[in-house]
């Protein structure tokens, strides 16, 4: 009699403690992160953060590769709703403000900002200007120099082609140097690990590259040199000695946004249940020591849903704007 009353309260504890516990973590509702390119950029990237800053109800995030047109194979897919729904939750696809850039450009055909649904910014990361670790360039001017008085000697690699944003950021330097854009030689590839791989292996003298993705390079032993960082001020973490363009008299900055969208057909309130739990999950000290070991900057938690699509919409225009002075575009609307 007295086991029976001893498994008897065991029970009760136990139904005690999932009335404590509540339901599982709102992130039980994310299926996967998708990566819309090869492994190893920023796409890349995003979804590893997610994986390791996020709380596994079961097992880790899992994460799906689909290369294809930077981001715009997944984004016309996501688009159309061909896409198979999953069952097990919503879909996250990693962005950047790579995916905001083609966007302006209409690149992704004829679908717009309001073709998905825009769930969280993540982070700020920041374009980079990286060369080979034996190159003969120590400083960003002298590399510009060298690209004024002979442009056809140096080729840049891009994950992206021609208006990307590795691309725009080589053309903005060009421009700084006296170099029209179109006189860039660019190198294209499928997103921005196989640039990297290309300049490790002297196959291309310069990338633009991102910070996150070099910190990462870098501390693979990669034999890479940072020149500049294209930031406002010097960022904190890995690349803190590395002086910006602006420092080195060369006003170009380029911030970029990463964060994950969803599609539309996604449920109001678990999209909503979601940005609770990523807004929760920027706050934490553990998430920005992350960020910072990255070369990542924190966004404001706040920059989730709505907030988010209004801040989209807006670098859309600013990203048109930047493409129609470069000469990408003609001032109309794509």
């Amino acid at each position: 009699m007295a086991v029976r009353v001893n498994l008897v309260r065991r029970a009760a504890a136990v139904v005690a403690l999932l009335l404590t516990v509540g339901p599982a973590p709102a992130m039980a509702q994310v299926a996967r992160c998708i990566v819309p390119a090869k492994p190893g950029g920023g796409f890349d990237l995003t979804c590893q953060l997610l994986r390791e800053a996020l709380p596994a109800a079961v097992a880790p995030l899992p994460i799906r590769y689909q290369p294809g047109g930077i981001g715009a194979l997944v984004f016309d897919e996501v688009a159309r709703h061909v896409r198979p729904a999953s069952p097990e939750g919503a879909e996250l696809v990693a962005f950047s403000s790579g995916t905001l850039l083609n966007l302006a450009q209409g690149r992704f055909g004829r679908q717009g900002v309001e073709a998905v649904q825009w769930v969280a910014a993540l982070a700020v990361d920041h374009g980079v200007v990286v060369v080979h670790r034996d190159a003969p360039w120590s400083n960003l001017p002298a590399l510009l120099e060298t690209l004024k008085a002979q442009p056809a000697s140096i080729a840049f690699a891009a994950g992206g082609t021609i208006g990307s944003q590795d691309w725009m950021k080589a053309a903005l330097l060009a421009r700084a140097a006296g170099v029209g854009p179109r006189a860039v030689r660019l190198v294209a590839f499928e997103g921005g690990g196989d640039a990297m791989q290309a300049l490790a292996g002297r196959h291309v003298q310069v990338l633009t590259g991102d910070a996150a993705e070099v910190v990462q390079q870098l501390r693979r032993g990669a034999p890479l040199r940072v020149l500049a960082v294209l930031a406002a001020a010097r960022l904190p973490g890995p690349l803190a000695q590395v002086p910006t363009a602006r420092e080195q008299g060369v006003d170009v900055q380029w911030p970029i946004l990463r964060g994950v969208y969803t599609s539309v057909r996604t449920a109001p309130a678990v999209v909503a249940e979601i940005t609770r739990s990523l807004s929760a999950m920027q706050v934490r000290g553990d998430y920005r020591a992350r960020l910072e070991r990255r070369g990542l900057q924190p966004v404001d938690p706040g920059v989730v849903g709505p907030n988010l699509s209004a801040h989209v919409r807006a670098e859309v225009d600013r990203h048109r704007l930047q493409a129609i002075d470069i000469g990408l575009l003609r001032g109309v609307t794509p």
